[in-house]
């Protein structure tokens, strides 16, 4: 043994939990309500122990054992030893042995916690959080490994899956129009699924089974980042706070999920979040599982972090606006909406205008628990058998279409109808006053093939496939195009919720609906029209210069509908922005040369297309 390890004995410390560095040496704390308790240290590199050091008795507080060893820890690992059973640190700060992903043999024995984390002292030089509103973001969600492992990303084969590979790709999702970085689950958790107990057999032991939790939604050690998401494999932190500054460096974000299985004690779960929020700078958490929610809300150092959740309906709000309700809502009703459904005009008006006083809330057509929008559109029922459950897995209610044909199909009249629903669907999103979230690659056409529940699948049915990106160019520039078009024009996405109101007296509301008669919409179950007048006044630019006026018709019929036209201040006529049912390269005609409407009282909208017209002077055409 290289290493010389002694007790401190009368040394009274009894936090924080974890592995703490000490001047010379490191201070150990565990919750276990046993007898008996050992820190295991390893050197690097070797199975066996290189030395086993008992927790005293006396320094036992409740359930937490605590004892200060001095010694060399440069390059060691260590795990807890509980009534003769290893078990890992929940608290580790960064974890060795999982290095390679999907490793069987590795998946046997528990991750070991890093005594002394390559990167806690990372310098951050002058990094500054660029503070997005949520009004101006527009999030971006990916799985780490999932982004670049295939090898159409472009990334070197050693960065693929990985943070840095993430970090490769940011000039990609800055000209797409990204400002904000959502990843899944990327805390050390056991990716190799091992079956249970009775599964295995009354008298086996429990082994890996080769199936692996590929969305990492699973128990996780969840102050450690992902050791087998790092290229060096040695530096998951380094190389997380190295992605988040390069972020950071362009004006853009990263929220940092973490799944919490209801399991962890509350005062852990909030020194997690710290973790990812204080020490790795993450501007925002997704907060997935069942994580305390009003501990979490009510922290005072968090009250400038986004905090993501399903709801935070009856929580503490705080000083400024930093809650944002995440679910499915928007994303079930509206794609009922864009199917053409009966009874779907009032939640289509509703998440159109709905964007809450004291939380935000963020909309998205499409998540990872589901399909694509690709799929969305291609696909009435679920395609799951490569998850080996007989197809069982999966929820079946996708609210899905597949336009006329199951899957991949040559139809022409097929392939048109399931583009012009694409544009509707990000239509829809974009033109919500919410914050809008795409999954990674569907604004490209990825398709995970019909699957809605890939949590299993590490391969290219989860796997980001970038030749897409050339096969699907037309449908990459409308979505570039419409990121931009949301972002030119405040009017769709206000600060404030819109009221329905004229409250400044400007003319007419900031917002207004509207069907066959100006002024009057219908809202009866067999309709699937809405037309929606947006005030210009009401929109302020950067420089202060007030925004256009727009009427957004939304035919989800089938049939033609007639939409009627409200009347334009003096000076301003009507001119047409986007059109989906164009071919998708000219769904947005080019500023400046929108071209006048003749008639300015009502026009035809084609089934199944979203027409926006822009109020401008006359001859500005």
């Amino acid at each position: 043994m290289k290493h010389k390890y002694t007790i401190v004995e009368n040394d009274t410390r009894r936090y924080p939990l974890g592995a703490t560095p000490t001047a010379d040496g490191m201070h150990f704390s565990f919750v276990h309500p046993g007898k008996e308790c050992r820190v295991i240290l390893y050197e690097q590199g070797r199975r066996r122990p290189a030395a086993r050091i008992p927790f005293p008795l006396e320094n036992k507080t409740g359930d937490v054992w605590n004892v200060t060893i001095k010694g060399d820890f440069q390059g060691i690992g260590y795990l807890f030893e509980a009534d003769g059973k290893e078990v890992p640190d929940p608290c580790a700060r960064a974890c060795s042995g999982k290095e390679r992903w999907g490793d069987l043999t590795a998946a046997e024995h528990p991750a070991r916690g890093v005594a002394l984390p390559e990167g806690e002292d990372f310098d951050w030089g002058e990094d500054k959080k660029p503070e997005i509103p949520f009004s101006q973001m527009v999030i971006y969600r990916i799985h780490v490994r999932g982004f670049t492992k295939h090898a159409s990303s472009g990334t070197e084969p050693m960065l693929r899956g990985t943070f840095r590979g993430i970090q490769e790709k940011i000039p990609y999702l800055k000209e797409l129009g990204i400002t904000t970085v959502e990843i899944l689950p990327a805390a050390e958790f056991d990716e190799v699924m091992v079956p249970p107990a009775m599964a295995a057999g009354v008298y086996e032991p429990q082994k890996p089974d080769g199936r692996l939790n590929y969305w990492g939604y699973a128990k996780a050690q969840l102050m450690a980042p992902k050791e087998s998401y790092c290229a060096g494999k040695e530096a998951p932190v380094r190389e997380l706070k190295e992605l988040i500054k390069a972020l950071h460096q362009e004006k853009m974000e990263l929220v940092a999920e973490l799944f919490f299985t209801g399991e962890e004690n509350p005062g852990y779960a909030l020194e997690a979040v710290r973790r990812w929020a204080l020490d790795f700078r993450a501007d925002g958490i997704r907060l997935s599982g069942y994580p305390p929610l009003q501990l979490i809300a009510a922290d005072p150092y968090l009250s400038g972090v986004k905090l993501f959740a399903d709801s935070w309906e009856g929580m503490p709000h705080g000083s400024c606006r930093h809650l944002a309700e995440y679910n499915d809502g928007f994303m079930m009703d509206m794609r009922r909406f864009l199917k053409g459904d009966e009874g779907q005009l009032d939640g289509a008006a509703f998440h159109i205008r709905r964007n809450p006083e004291k939380t935000a809330v963020i909309n998205y057509m499409a998540n990872n628990n589901g399909f694509t929008m690709m799929d969305m559109v291609s696909y009435n029922e679920k395609h799951n058998e490569d998850n080996g459950e007989n197809n069982r897995d999966g929820t079946d209610k996708n609210q899905s279409w597949n336009c006329g044909a199951e899957g991949p199909t040559r139809k022409k009249q097929v392939v048109k109808l399931r583009r012009r629903q694409l544009c509707n669907a990000f239509l829809l999103l974009f033109l919500s006053q919410g914050t809008p979230l795409i999954l990674g690659g569907d604004e490209f056409g990825r398709t995970k093939k019909g699957n809605n529940n890939s949590y299993c699948q590490d391969n290219e049915i989860s796997w980001l496939n970038w030749n897409l990106l050339k096969t699907n160019q037309n449908l990459y520039q409308f979505v570039k195009k419409a990121i931009a078009f949301r972002k030119a024009h405040p009017v769709f996405h206000m600060e404030k919720e819109p009221v329905l109101m004229d409250y400044k007296s400007l003319g007419v509301p900031d917002m207004s609906f509207h069907g066959l008669k100006a002024w009057c919409p219908e809202f009866e179950s067999c309709c699937r029209q809405l037309g929606v007048f947006y005030c210009g006044l009401y929109g302020k630019k950067a420089d202060g210069s007030p925004d256009q006026y727009f009427y957004v018709a939304y035919n989800m019929h089938w049939e033609p509908r007639e939409f009627g036209l409200p009347h334009l201040p003096k000076g301003l006529k009507w001119h047409l922005a986007a059109d989906t049912f164009r071919d998708m390269e000219e769904v947005f005609l080019p500023e400046g040369e929108e071209p006048i409407l003749e008639d300015q009282k009502k026009q035809m909208i084609e089934g199944r297309t979203i027409a926006v017209f822009m109020g401008k002077e006359e001859r500005s055409c």
